[in-house]
C-alpha cells in the first residue's frame, strides 16, 4: 500500500475504534458483540444474531447505524409476508386511488446500510431466499429495473424461543452470513443493575441519541474494506494453520478430536465452505488491522473462528438435534488440537 492509502487507513482505524466505545457506553454488558459487529462491518460481511427477548439486538444495531450513517430499516418476519412486501408497498390514498410505493429494501436507494430483518425464522422459505439475493449481490430487481445497495449489511435474528409458524434457515441460508452472533444476558452484578434501576437505559431513542453520528463517511466502506484486505499478508506458516483447521472442519476424527459420548465418524455432513474459511480470514484481516498490524497472527484467527464456524459445520441427522452443545464443543476442539504456528 502507499504511504497515502496507510495514513488513510489508520485514521479509519481510529475511527473504527470510536465507533466501538461509542456503541458500548449505549450498549453496556455486549463488548464481545460490539467487537465483532464492527469487525464485521469493515469485512463486509452479514450477520445472524442469536439471543433471548429483550437483550438489546435492535438497539446495538440502531446505535452502529447511528455511528456510521446512512438509512436504517428494520423488517418483521410473519408468517404471511411475502417477496413482494420487501420490494413494494400497496396502499389507497386520500383520493381513494390505488398507490405502489417502494418497499423497505428500495425505499432508500443507495443510501441503505443497515437492513436488520427480526425474527427471520418467522418468514417464509420464499422471502428468505429474496433477502439470500440481496446480501449476496446486494441488488434487486423491481418495476423493469435494477436497484442496488452497495454499502448495505444485512443483520437478522432468530426467534429461537418458540417453533410454531418458524421455518428454519437452510444451510445455504446460514453460510450467507459471516457471523452467528449469540448476545446473551449480561451477567455481571453491576451492569445488570444499571440495566434494571438506570433511567438511562430504559428510553432506547434517547440512549440511541446519545450516540455521536455519522462518524465516518459510509459511502467509502467497501474501499476502506478492500484496502484492508489488501493491507494484510499472511505468512506461509499462518495460511498452513487456517488450511488445518478448514479441515479439522471436515474430518475432525482425523485431527484428534474426541467429544463425548460422540461416534465422530458419523458426526460431520459437511464442513466449513470455501465461502466459510474466506469469511474467515477476511474477518481476521480486520482484527488484525484494530490492533494496528498489517499482517495476521493466530490469535486473529482463533478471535473470529467459533463465530464464523460454529454455523457452517453441519452434522447428520442423528446428531443436529443437539447442535447447540455439539457445535461450541467442537470449535473448542479444533482450536485446542490443531497446533497453531
Amino acid at each position: 500500500m502507499s504511504k497515502i492509502a496507510d495514513n488513510l487507513l489508520q485514521d479509519w482505524r481510529s475511527q473504527a475504534l470510536k465507533i466501538e466505545t461509542e456503541v458500548g457506553r449505549a450498549v453496556i454488558g455486549q463488548p464481545d458483540t460490539v467487537r465483532l459487529i464492527n469487525i464485521a462491518l469493515f469485512a463486509r460481511g452479514h450477520v445472524l444474531l442469536e439471543g433471548d427477548v429483550g437483550v438489546g439486538k435492535t438497539t446495538v444495531l440502531r446505535a452502529f447505524s447511528r455511528a456510521i450513517g446512512g438509512d436504517f430499516e428494520r423488517v418483521e418476519g410473519t408468517v404471511d409476508l411475502l417477496p413482494g412486501d420487501l420490494i413494494y408497498h400497496t396502499y389507497v390514498d386520500d383520493q381513494g386511488r390505488p398507490r405502489i410505493d417502494p418497499g423497505p429494501l428500495l425505499r432508500h436507494g443507495e443510501r441503505l446500510v443497515t437492513f436488520f430483518f427480526n425474527e427471520i425464522n418467522r418468514a417464509r422459505p420464499q422471502v428468505q431466499s429474496l433477502l439470500l439475493r440481496a446480501m449476496a449481490e446486494r441488488t434487486v430487481s423491481a418495476f423493469n429495473r435494477e436497484y442496488r445497495f452497495p454499502h448495505m449489511t444485512v443483520f437478522a435474528d432468530r426467534n429461537k424461543i418458540e417453533r410454531e409458524e418458524t421455518f428454519e434457515l437452510a444451510s445455504a441460508a446460514r453460510d450467507r452470513f459471516m457471523f452467528e452472533l449469540r448476545m446473551a444476558t449480561p451477567s455481571d452484578p453491576a451492569i445488570r443493575r444499571a440495566l434494571a434501576f438506570d433511567p438511562a437505559f430504559h428510553d432506547s431513542d434517547r440512549l440511541i441519541e446519545t450516540v455521536p453520528a455519522g462518524l465516518l463517511p459510509w459511502e467509502q466502506l467497501n474501499e476502506i474494506g478492500a484496502g484492508i484486505q489488501a493491507s494484510v499478508r499472511a505468512s506461509e506458516a499462518l495460511e498452513k494453520y487456517v488450511l488445518a483447521l478448514w479441515e479439522a472442519t471436515r474430518n475432525p476424527l482425523a485431527a484428534g478430536i474426541q467429544i463425548d459420548n460422540v461416534d465422530m465418524r458419523r458426526l460431520i455432513l459437511a464442513g466449513a465452505s470455501p465461502r466459510g474459511v474466506s469469511a474467515l480470514v477476511r474477518a481476521a484481516r480486520v482484527v488484525a488491522w484494530l490492533a494496528g498490524r498489517d499482517y495476521l497472527v493466530p490469535d486473529d484467527i482463533q478471535a473470529v473462528f467459533p463465530s464464523t464456524m460454529v454455523h457452517r459445520v453441519f452434522f447428520t441427522p442423528v446428531y443436529e438435534l443437539r447442535r447447540a452443545e455439539l457445535a461450541d464443543a467442537l470449535v473448542a476442539q479444533i482450536l485446542e488440537r490443531v497446533p497453531a504456528p
